[in-house]
């Protein structure tokens, strides 16, 4: 979980320094090798070797292994205390620590009459924002338990009701000061400074239908994907941006119009991307992510497709069919490269360099649907159209499993949320009874301690909503 190199205060060596730890690491690796070698009953097609069996260590790495403290205890003291030691942690540690031992609880949050809650992130390290699919921007304060709405931004042209069809995505950039989401009109994207949330500037004159998903390549440039199956570019500087400004009695006459209509949004500029790009061989591009370690982007399109476009170039690399997947509508990336597709039925890992798929995750509940999907470190969290969130262990290659009950996987079953009515006659297989929201978008917060999860009906043809703070 942690590490901490040891400085002594008082001698030569810190109090870790206990020569009987090499003796018992010795002991653990000699049987970690003895594990490894043992043959199993069905041959492996893939094996990989390690470089050296041998025990020996240099006495320079002894001595930096008993240097080095592996309490967490220690690694609490030398933050608190703001020593020079060398620290690290695994935040991933805390998350898998809290699922496996069952300590997530649900707080149900009541979010009245609003429509399916589409993405979600979180602003700090007790507001979560998030978008809907009746086109509101909320923030709910954990601590207050609290929801506060954010005026959406219309562009210069003006956004009918028709042209409101929701916000699908919302991402925050590297440094944690700009916030991209959509815009009142579902074919736009709007920016708003962060923490303060005010707005910075409306992105236009790229897409003609609805933007379902962004990415941030770093702080300043911007990719989003839409419907109409076309990838747009942004450059987002704030010292490139033209701001209004009244200069004459009619300018001024018109922006004082303007404030009166939208009397609680301040002033913003209007933005055009910088490049835009058809993606060829797509149908409706519904996932975007960018794999940082091959310096590409990833995008998902709803006729079975896989898209890479090189990031630094902003061309299109390849196309290839996924295997028999069927409303393919997540994509996450793990930040070593390997990608995770959720399918209907079972979620796909997927290798970088050729996306041949490495593992196909099946489902433990037949027909779920996998509606979101994230990357944890080493743990894959899946929210399903059945109101459950399953999680997969990469490294042990199955799913998580319980260290309460040793038969049984960690799965977090949602609250049933808010639905506005009922259907008298049964609807896709949808029934009062047996009725459980989908998981649209879930996220963690910076510690990993803490889960949002949200969404509502899995049917379109109803209306309500879900959110719930894990903790």
């Amino acid at each position: 979980m942690s590490k901490t190199l040891k400085r002594p205060v008082s001698g030569q060596r810190p109090s870790c320094y206990i020569p009987s730890r090499l003796e018992d690491r010795r002991i653990r690796n000699r049987t970690l090798r003895q594990e490894r070698r043992r043959k199993p009953d069905k041959p492996d097609d893939f094996v990989t070797y390690e470089d050296s069996d041998s025990e020996e260590e240099t006495p320079s790495q002894q001595h930096q292994v008993l240097s080095t403290s592996y309490n967490f205890v220690d690694y609490i003291r030398s933050r608190e205390s703001d020593l020079s030691d060398e620290r690290t942690i695994d935040p991933a540690y805390a998350s898998r620590h809290i699922l496996t031992h069952d300590m997530f609880r649900e707080t149900p949050i009541a979010l009245g009459n609003i429509n399916k809650v589409f993405c979600s992130q979180w602003l700090s390290n007790r507001q979560v924002v998030f978008g809907t699919k009746c086109n509101k921007l909320m923030v709910y304060d954990v601590n207050m338990r609290r929801v506060d709405a954010i005026p959406t931004l219309p562009n210069s042209h003006g956004a009918s009701p028709d042209t409101q069809s929701g916000i699908h995505a919302c991402q925050i950039n590297p440094s944690h000061s700009l916030l991209a989401t959509g815009a009142r009109h579902s074919a736009d994207i709007a920016l708003y400074r962060l923490p303060t949330l005010d707005p910075l500037c409306i992105g236009e004159n790229a897409h003609r239908d609805w933007v379902f998903d962004m990415c941030w390549l770093d702080d300043q440039f911007l990719v989003s994907g839409s419907r109409d199956t076309k990838l747009a570019l942004w450059r987002v500087n704030e010292d490139l941006m033209d701001f209004p400004v009244a200069k004459d009695g009619e300018e001024e006459g018109d922006q004082q119009q303007q404030q009166q209509q939208q009397p609680d949004v301040p002033s913003y500029a209007h933005i055009s991307p910088i490049a835009v790009k058809e993606c060829r061989g797509a149908q409706k591009i519904r996932a975007i992510c960018f794999n940082k370690e091959y310096r590409e982007l990833a995008l998902l399109s709803l006729n079975g497709y896989m898209h890479l476009f090189n990031a630094e170039t902003f061309s299109q690399k390849l196309s290839r069919k996924l295997p028999n997947c069927q409303e393919n509508v997540c994509i996450a990336c793990q930040p070593n490269g390997l990608y995770a597709v959720g399918c209907r039925s079972y979620t796909l890992l997927l290798d970088p360099r050729t996306l041949q798929a490495v593992k196909k995750i099946a489902s433990r509940y037949s027909g779920c649907g996998i509606r979101s999907a994230s990357f944890q470190g080493n743990i894959l969290t899946i929210g399903t159209g059945m109101g459950m969130l399953m999680f997969f262990d990469i490294r042990a290659g199955k799913y998580l499993e319980s260290c309460i009950n040793s038969s049984r996987t960690v799965v977090l079953k949602a609250s049933k949320g808010y639905v506005a009515q009922f259907p008298d006659e049964e609807i896709d297989g949808f029934q009062q009874n047996k009725y459980s929201p989908a998981i649209y978008t879930h996220c963690y917060d910076s510690s990993g301690t803490r889960l949002f999860t949200a969404g509502g009906p899995l049917p379109a043809t109803l209306i309500g909503n879900y959110a719930g703070i894990w903790q």
